[in-house]
């Protein structure tokens, strides 16, 4: 005896009207495959964006950062008086460990003394000025008027330490012995103010300080011309 096996049928085909009466099976729905979600893919896109954005927002903030200084706008020698001329304001981007001057505070260094030479185009720190005066309590100030022979080459500045020497009188030189010359007499002083040369003669006014018990001694011999001034090493400017 035999056995058939019976295949059951799958699911029937719609049937579609046709011409003519005819039915013809309708064509079967295209199925749309929706694409999968990566969430670790979508997650590093979003933090490179924002770390892109951030990185853009710290140069920015970086360049736009520029502070309103004080910069030197002509060479102001040691111990002079700054002018509002000596100085000018800049707007520059600045390492936090750069000791400046704010624009805004220029007018606080209009009379103040440069504590060191100032040269032109530099950024001025609060360290290169300073409101102590050259003249000390009990000084007095001598002019000094001399030749150009009688003053070094180098050009003298406020606050140079000078020795002023007293030179022999032609006359009196001669008529002296080797043993009675002896040395020159000298005073230590501090250099206030440099005049400019006079007209005519080219002679020179230079103001010292020094302590008042010596302020006539050296006037006295300022008055017979026969004064030298040098410059003190050990005194520095």
């Amino acid at each position: 005896m035999s056995k058939s096996s019976t295949i059951a049928p799958g699911p029937a085909a719609a049937q579609v009207p046709g011409q003519g009466g005819k039915s013809t099976p309708a064509a079967a729905p295209r199925l749309v495959r929706q694409r999968r979600r990566r969430p670790g893919l979508i997650a590093l896109s979003v933090a490179l964006i924002a770390a892109g954005g951030l990185s853009g927002a710290v140069l920015y903030a970086a360049s736009g950062q520029r502070s309103a200084v004080v910069v030197v706008s002509r060479d102001v020698p040691v111990g002079s008086l700054i002018a509002k001329e000596d100085l000018a304001q800049a707007s520059i981007a600045l390492d936090p460990a750069v000791k400046s001057v704010k624009a805004s505070q220029t007018d606080t260094l209009i009379g103040q003394r440069a504590a060191v030479d100032l040269r032109a185009g530099n950024l001025l720190s609060p360290a290169q000025v300073t409101k102590e005066t050259l003249v000390g309590p009990g000084d007095q100030v001598v002019g000094v008027s001399v030749k150009p022979s009688q003053l070094p080459a180098t050009k003298l500045t406020p606050g140079q330490r000078v020795l002023i020497v007293s030179t022999p009188d032609p006359d009196a030189a001669a008529a002296e012995t080797p043993t009675q010359a002896g040395a020159p007499k000298t005073l230590s002083a501090t250099v206030i103010e440099v005049g400019a040369p006079a007209v005519g003669t080219g002679n020179i006014v230079v103001d010292v300080a020094l302590p008042a018990k010596s302020g006539p001694d050296l006037a006295a011999r300022v008055a017979t011309g026969n004064v030298a001034v040098i410059m003190d090493a050990r005194g520095g400017s």
